[in-house]
Parts: C-alpha cells; sequence; structure tokens
C-alpha cells in the first residue's frame, strides 16, 4: 500500500471518530444537564431546607456535616446524601434504639396490639423511604456528574483526533507518491 494512501485513509478514519465523539460528548453533556435538572427540580418542590447553623437540631457532633448547607435549601444531589446521612438517619436511629423498619415491624408482627411498636414502624417505615429517595436522588445527580465527566473527555479526544487527522493530511501532502507503506525508504535503498 502506498504511503500516501494509507496517510489518507488514516486521517479520515480519525475525522469520522472526531464526529463519533463529537455526538458522544454532546449527548453525555445532554445527559448530565438532564439528570441534574431533574433532580434540582424535584428536590426543590419538596420545599425541605437544612437547619440554620445556629439551630439546636443540628448542635450536636454527628450533624456536623449540616454545617456547610446551614439554612439553604436542599436542591442537589450532595445536599441530598448529607441531609438523607447525616440528618435523616441520625434521627432515626434515636426512634428504636437504633433498629431498622425491618426489625421492629418484625417484632410488631409478634405483638400486633403494641401502640409503640405501631408508632415506630410507622416512624421507621416514613423516614427509611425519605432517606431512600433522597439517597437515590444522590445517585441519579452522581451519574449525571459522571456523564459530564466522560463528555469533557470525548471532547478532548475528538480535540487530540482533529490535531492528528490534520497532521496525517499534511505528511500525506509532504510523502513521495511512490514510497511504499513498509517498504525500505529511497535512501537505504541507495546506500544498499
Amino acid at each position: 500500500m502506498r504511503r500516501r494512501t494509507f496517510d489518507i485513509l488514516v486521517s479520515v478514519g480519525a475525522l469520522i471518530l472526531v464526529a463519533v465523539f463529537c455526538v458522544a460528548g454532546g449527548l453525555l453533556l445532554w445527559g448530565r444537564s438532564y439528570t441534574h435538572d431533574q433532580v434540582s427540580s424535584e428536590l426543590a418542590a419538596q420545599k425541605i431546607f437544612f437547619p440554620p447553623a445556629n439551630s439546636p437540631a443540628i448542635a450536636a457532633p454527628e450533624f456536623a456535616p449540616m454545617h456547610q448547607y446551614a439554612g439553604q435549601q436542599l436542591t442537589t444531589g450532595p445536599q441530598a446524601k448529607v441531609y438523607a446521612n447525616s440528618f435523616i438517619a441520625n434521627h432515626l436511629k434515636e426512634v428504636a434504639n437504633g433498629q431498622t423498619y425491618a426489625q421492629v415491624s418484625g417484632q410488631l408482627q409478634q405483638d400486633p396490639n403494641n401502640a409503640q411498636l405501631q408508632k415506630q414502624t410507622q416512624t421507621l417505615f416514613q423516614g427509611e423511604t425519605l432517606r431512600g429517595l433522597l439517597l437515590s436522588a444522590y445517585a441519579f445527580w452522581t451519574l449525571g456528574s459522571i456523564a459530564g465527566w466522560a463528555a469533557l473527555a470525548a471532547f478532548i479526544a475528538a480535540g487530540l483526533l482533529l490535531i492528528l487527522a490534520v497532521f496525517g493530511f499534511i505528511h500525506s501532502r509532504r510523502v513521495s507518491q511512490r514510497e511504499e507503506l513498509l517498504a525500505p525508504s529511497e535512501e537505504a535503498a541507495e546506500a544498499a
């Protein structure tokens, strides 16, 4: 195969990959934007606010991560994770001496008329459900963030391939039309 033909084929292939990476990057950016917008709008609709910094509700050491968002409305995935793990989870530990909904509801099945177990079961169910929903919002936010980083990588790859394609086309114009790929160069043939 002639060297010039090879350079042109590889450069055209690189341009095709540039287009593929640009389309992929655009779709990944859209995915990031979509997930972040959806999570933000759903969380904002719930009107959840972090307690103010001086609130006794977050004065204990186990609530320390809450202070970075004190007084703010919960609208992002990272905020949802902190609220779920540092606020709701800590309050749920106080409901039934650290037992989960599954544990308390099992006890309630053994003693269905126990009013305290009924109340604890209901509170734990609601709290663990809200916590799970907030952690799901955090998970989707994280997936959107990963899509954003992947979009950046796709655009960088497209840029590098575009530069290499340009150099490939430049090289194809400088190489002799008779030069073969993997054949000894003209200078080597003359020296032999």
